[in-house]
């Protein structure tokens, strides 16, 4: 089997223990370790305890590059803040720490879900009958500290795993006794908050806290305080009454929130149970209320009969999933185009001038910092200029700082982050200029995502078949408009661009069955620009709408273009957004021109940069910076 260049690091966080493993080739984890969470300050302190206790072959440590972390909480953006303990880090401050190049920190359920598919057949017990679906969602749930929750959606090859907190929704008590212990909830947790999920109940904490309601319930003044370990021990070899009550009301809660996953997500790939809790219940959860409460569904018996449910017993499942999503993750890497440029830059340290030897420093240390921060800031972190910081990024093969921080993006990420940064007023005209570039560029490839293949088609087929096209427009997206009317007057389609709102009532008036207007608004909510549709389709026209989604001139259009971006307020002008307007009129003009016939695209005239003036047919000069190569290039230039 083969073997990694280094030992890979892996984790799996809980609330209570924190387990540690190294992964030295594909499913092969050796010195493997667990530690209590209270023996160590924070996450750090407790990988260096790991590190520290690691033994190696030839005595000198190996050097450890990459890393998957597991942990029971949600994980958004940088900052890692544990919900069932005090831990918290940034997770690009922890990478630089631990001197990985690669930190990957993901859900704990996410990574057991990531799992679920590289299972094998001794790895899992099945409780209960029914028969699982191939490819079908997956659910899965786990009692420990808390209570996890996730799913698998078949995704071509792959699968797709779901980040939830599913465990938090609302218990729901089934009978009286249930209905008691929610009671002795509320009167015993925290009454601000006056929610009771089914994670207060089905976990560790939960087992104690149903213990103590029946004992409550019960009238068992005497009963001991124990601890869920010792819950479950006195249970299945004392057979004490009151922790087999707690045991059995653990696991018929367990079946209701499994059959509530079940038919929310329709997994009729299976329910899986893992967790710290439920395995080590072993024949007794086989026997226990939790396939009969599972099934008691209702109309909905004969669904959730079908699917089968299985309980977890690999020991190291989360790992696998962990590996798995950081093998992925890697594997991404070296396939994006722009996961080169840090190793470009170790390379090229050599060849640097002594300050961009600081900045080329200062990237590789804190990459994502560089990635947010203007060049100002990254000029005053790396003691150099704000011109040298321009030099290094072209002594790269980049452009600019604008297009080394989309391929550095893009080298971290696996893919090209959408952003907005803000342009200030004490931004240098270098920032300025920086800013407004990146803004433009992540606004473009945020649209791009957004494109709807039937849409445009629809639109193009629309404007292919009119009559007469008019565009309508208001402020400062009158050039939009008018932009239009000047691409599509080269193909000889009658057309006009209104913009005044008197002109634009009465051009509406005037159309008729056959016509299209397109409307383009930014925010698609003016009064003047909703009266238009209004008129134009009372006399029978099509509407096609360029604007922003879930506006009211979306929802009134026959057909709506998709132009969703974040304008920079305090400059007071439209600056991303006008743009994304005329790059989604060149689509339609470039769609127009491809179903057309040969002759019309070879008639069309020269650039916007020729003498109006004089005739265009047959006109032989191109616009400044637009290539000759096509006839379709001249329709990407913009007139003024």
């Amino acid at each position: 089997m083969p073997r990694f260049d280094s030992p890979r690091l892996l984790a799996d966080i809980g609330g209570t223990y924190a387990r540690f493993a190294l992964e030295t080739g594909p499913g092969e984890f050796t010195q493997m370790a667990s530690l209590r969470c209270a023996d160590h300050a924070d996450f750090h302190a407790a990988v260096r305890a790991y590190l520290a206790g690691l033994s190696w072959q030839d005595g000198a440590p190996q050097q450890i590059a990459h890393a998957a972390i597991a942990i029971a909480n949600p994980v958004e953006g940088d900052r890692v803040r544990m919900t069932n303990y005090h831990w918290q880090f940034s997770i690009d401050e922890m990478r630089q720490r631990l001197g990985l190049d690669t930190l990957v920190v993901v859900n704990d359920f996410t990574a057991l879900a990531m799992a679920l598919p590289r299972l094998a057949e001794v790895d899992v017990r099945q409780v209960g009958g029914g028969q699982a679906r191939r490819p079908s969602v997956i659910g899965l749930l786990g009692a420990g500290t808390g209570l996890g929750v996730s799913g698998l959606i078949p995704a071509g090859e792959g699968w797709i795993a779901l980040g939830t907190e599913g465990g938090h929704v609302n218990f729901g008590p089934r009978d009286q006794r249930e209905m008691d212990i929610l009671k002795f909830a509320w009167k015993t947790l925290d009454p601000a908050f006056g929610h009771v999920s089914y994670e207060r109940l089905i976990s560790g904490p939960g087992l104690e806290l149903i213990y103590r309601a029946l004992a409550d319930r019960n009238g068992v003044a005497d009963a001991p305080a124990l601890l869920a370990p010792a819950i479950t021990q006195k249970a299945l070899d004392d057979h004490d009454a009151l922790c087999l009550e707690t045991l059995e009301v653990f696991c018929g809660l367990l079946g209701t929130a499994a059959a509530n996953l079940a038919v929310t997500l329709g997994s009729l790939g299976g329910i899986y149970i893992g967790g710290g809790i439920v395995p080590r219940l072993g024949e007794y959860f086989d026997r226990s209320p939790f396939r009969e409460r599972f099934e008691d569904k209702g109309r909905f018996r004969e669904y959730v009969s079908a699917i089968p449910t299985f309980v977890i017993t690999a020991e190291h499942a989360t790992f696998k999933g962990a590996s798995a999503i950081l093998e992925n993750q890697l594997r991404n890497l070296q396939a994006s185009p722009g996961s080169a440029i840090l190793g470009q830059i170790r390379r090229a340290r050599s060849e640097l001038s002594p300050a961009e030897l600081r900045v080329a420093d200062l990237v590789l240390a804190q990459p994502r910092s560089v990635l947010n921060d203007p060049i100002a800031e990254i000029a005053r972190a790396a003691g150099v200029s704000q011109p040298t910081v321009i030099r290094f990024c072209r002594s790269l093969g980049c452009e600019g700082l604008s297009d080394f921080k989309l391929r550095l993006a893009s080298g971290l990420t696996g893919t090209v982050p959408v952003t907005h940064t803000q342009v200030n007023t004490n931004d240098s005209m270098l920032e300025l200029g920086a800013k407004v570039l990146g803004n433009t560029a992540s606004a473009i490839l945020q649209v791009r995502s957004h494109l709807n293949r039937d849409t445009i088609d629809r639109a193009t087929e629309m404007l292919l078949a009119a009559g007469r096209i008019e565009f309508f427009a208001l402020g400062h997206y009158s050039v939009v408009a008018q932009d239009a009317q000047f691409k599509f007057l080269r193909f000889g389609m009658p057309c006009g661009a209104y913009t005044d709102p008197r002109l634009q009532l009465l051009a509406a008036d005037v159309l008729r069955e056959g016509d299209v207007a397109v409307v383009i608004s930014s925010g698609g909510r003016l009064p003047e620009l909703l009266n238009v549709v209004e008129r134009a389709q009372e006399r029978g026209a099509k509407v096609v709408a360029i604007t922003a989604s879930q506006s009211p001139l979306a929802k009134k259009a026959d057909v709506t273009l998709i132009v969703d971006h974040v304008e920079d307020i305090e400059t007071h002008l439209p600056m991303v957004s006008r743009i994304l307007h005329l790059l989604v009129i060149d689509i339609l003009a470039v769609g127009v021109a491809m179903r057309r016939n040969p002759e019309s695209i070879a008639a069309l005239g020269d650039g916007a940069e020729e003498d109006v003036s004089k005739p265009t047919r047959g006109a032989s000069t191109a616009a400044p910076g637009v290539s000759m190569a096509s006839p379709l290039a001249r329709l990407t230039s913009h007139s003024r």
